[in-house]
This record gives C-alpha cells, sequence and structure tokens, in this order.
C-alpha cells in the first residue's frame, strides 16, 4: 500500500500547502489568466488558511479583491456578472479583520485608482435599494488601514478625482464624516495647504465637491476665515469667498451644482466643453 499517497491528500489542506496554494492563485491574477483558468483554481484547486484553523476555497469577495488589486478588469467583470452583489460581500476575518466596518472593495479601489472597475461596482450596486447603497457608500472603512475613513474621504485624501466623482454622483455623502470628525472637504483641504504638488488635482477634486455640497459644512471654515490670505492664495478668491461663507456661489454654480446632481455621472463627458466640471472656473486652476 502507497501510505505517500494518503499522507500527501491529508497534507493538501494543511497550513504549508494552503500557502503554496494561496500564493499560487495570488500570481495566477497578477500574471491576468484567463478568467476560466482562475475560477478552475479558485472552485477546485486553491485554499487559503482561516484563523480558526479551516481550509477554505476563495469566495467570490476574496477573489474580487485579488482582481481589485491586480486590476485584472476582465476576472472583475465576470465576478461581478457572475455573483452580483455576492462579489461585493465581507470577505473572512483573514481578508478584513474589521467585519462590522463597510467591505474593502470600494477603498481598495478608490486606493490603487482602479477607476474602470470602480465603474462596474457602481454599475452593480444600482441593484440596491436606496438606503442599501447609502449605507454601502457611506459606511468607514478599516480602523487599522484606512483610519476608518469612507471611500469619499479617501478619494480626497489620495488626490482620485476620476474615483471622487464616481463616488459622489452614485450618491456618497460629501457630508459623511470620518472617526475624527472631518468631512472629505476637511480631508482635501489638509492636502491642499500641506503641499503645492499637483495642485491642479487637487482644485479640480475641489471643484467637484463644490458641485455636490449646496452648503458648505466642514471643520476646516474657521481656520480659512482666520488664515484668509493663504487660503486665497491656496485656492483663489471664488472658491475662498463661498467656501469662508463670506459670499455664496454664483448662480452658474448654482445651476452646475442641479445640473450635475440631475444626470447620471458617466454623462459628464458629453457635455458642452464650458459645462463640463472640469471647467468649473476655480482661480488659477
Amino acid at each position: 500500500m502507497d501510505l505517500g499517497m494518503y499522507e500527501s491528500r491529508a497534507d493538501y489542506k494543511s497550513p504549508k500547502q494552503c500557502q503554496k496554494s494561496s500564493f499560487a492563485f495570488y500570481q495566477a491574477v497578477r500574471d491576468l489568466l484567463p478568467v476560466w483558468v482562475l475560477e478552475d483554481m479558485r472552485t477546485m484547486e486553491v485554499f487559503h488558511w482561516e484563523d480558526d484553523g479551516q481550509a477554505c476555497a476563495y469566495s467570490p469577495s476574496e477573489a474580487f479583491l485579488y482582481a481589485l488589486v491586480h486590476d485584472h478588469q476582465q476576472y472583475a467583470r465576470y465576478l461581478l456578472n457572475r455573483f452580483s452583489t455576492r462579489a461585493l460581500e465581507m470577505p473572512s476575518r483573514s481578508f478584513c479583520c474589521c467585519q462590522a466596518s463597510t467591505t474593502p472593495h470600494l477603498a481598495i479601489a478608490v486606493r490603487y485608482n482602479r477607476v474602470n472597475i470602480l465603474k462596474m461596482i457602481m454599475t452593480t450596486i444600482k441593484d440596491f435599494t436606496d438606503c442599501e447603497r447609502r449605507n454601502y457608500l457611506n459606511r468607514h472603512g478599516c480602523v487599522h488601514t484606512d483610519s476608518g475613513k469612507t471611500a469619499l474621504h479617501l478619494a480626497c485624501d489620495l488626490v482620485r478625482p476620476e474615483c471622487l466623482i464616481l463616488l459622489l454622483g452614485h450618491g456618497a455623502c460629501p457630508y459623511a464624516t470620518d472617526l475624527t470628525g472631518n468631512t472629505p472637504l476637511d480631508c482635501l483641504l489638509s492636502q491642499i495647504c500641506q503641499s503645492d504638488f499637483d495642485m491642479r488635482t487637487k482644485r479640480i477634486c475641489l471643484g467637484y465637491l463644490i458641485l455636490f455640497m449646496p452648503t458648505f459644512r466642514f471643520q476646516m471654515k474657521r481656520q480659512l476665515q482666520d488664515n484668509a490670505d493663504v487660503w486665497r492664495a491656496l485656492i483663489g478668491e471664488q472658491a475662498f469667498q463661498w467656501l469662508s461663507g463670506s459670499s455664496p456661489p454664483s448662480l452658474f454654480v448654482q445651476a452646475m451644482q442641479k445640473l450635475s446632481q440631475s444626470i447620471p455621472t458617466d454623462q459628464l463627458d458629453s457635455l458642452p466643453d464650458f459645462l463640463k466640471p472640469l471647467d468649473f472656473r476655480l482661480d488659477q486652476a
């Protein structure tokens, strides 16, 4: 009798074997192998080791995390089309320790600037109810990796204008606060005052936020008012006047606020050039 055969089978789901097969799956997604190969691996060959001592196959949600990290758009599309919202469920604790927080897919999409996959996610969550969609977009992220920030906060922290407009256009709340009470606008203003690097992109993000904020409620308003000359130089006279409360936005800006909130985000590019949010005229933009 070949006892070695039984030993290899018994060892198939050991921690060591799980580590090997898990890394093989990671490499396969990283190398952008065809979807059918990845699904064969996920459903039949690959296991990861859980903290409770169980060997588990990768769920669609966990596979989708890998697709996000490595920008495997075909695999991401397959998982969302095949499993729909199951691909956006909370993964196991070995992937995300904060089980009470939002699912990490939005945060990873923003962190890695996976705009095309983020668009796929926005399409998928259209099947949610309005309440479910708002909860999904606005819940706090992991306190360990994202400091409890929402995806919108991260888009401002990392200055991701395309991610920012997608989130805003699909219902992310510009007034949501993180665990320290900061709004996304506070995060962006902090980035603006820390460095003048890539200031044009920061001002584009500021323009997007203004388009989706009929009223300006944020913690740093007092700082703007107390350091008027500094902030005028950083964001321009018009934006300073609006954010500091010295004057209301112009009629053009108010009209653009209504327009931007009434048409699908993916149709913003079809607007005439003079109406596009990128032409939204902040001083020195």
